[in-house]
């Protein structure tokens, strides 16, 4: 008995093909149009901390993935619909973390329940200007 068939094996590449084919950001950038910055799709445990009104929401602080990055923003995945119009990204380097503001652009539904917030990335945050970040540190 053969255990793989040629029509075995042109199902799997089927499915393939059509899952790369339709999450892939370089083919959906061609059917979207073009953008205004290209697209690196990269991982990274990033720290998300929500603003609203100016401050931070350091007890509503949490981690998650990053999914792509732009010159100009990233985004990433969420495994809940959060309503997050501002938020402060850490970024650990080695020992040091750098902080981001960062401003919701888009929230998209991704399936399985997780959504990828595309964020616009507006200013490097002084950790001086927060002290209650180095409770991440």
């Amino acid at each position: 008995m053969v255990l793989f068939s040629r029509k075995k094996q042109i199902g799997v590449q089927k499915f393939i093909l059509k899952t790369v084919n339709n999450n892939c950001p370089e083919l959906k950038s061609l059917l979207e149009g073009p953008r205004r910055d290209k697209r690196v799709n990269l991982t990274l445990v990033v720290l998300v901390v929500p603003y609203v009104d100016g401050k931070l929401l350091i007890n509503d602080a949490f981690h998650t993935v990053t999914k792509e990055f732009s010159a100009t923003g990233v985004g990433i995945v969420l495994d809940k619909q959060l309503s997050l119009d501002e938020v402060v990204l850490g970024f650990r380097w080695g020992q040091e973390m750098t902080y981001l503001h960062a401003k919701a652009k888009h929230l998209s539904p991704m399936g399985a329940g997780f959504y990828q917030l595309g964020l616009e990335l507006t200013e490097v945050v002084p950790n001086s200007d927060y002290p209650q970040l180095e409770a991440f540190k």
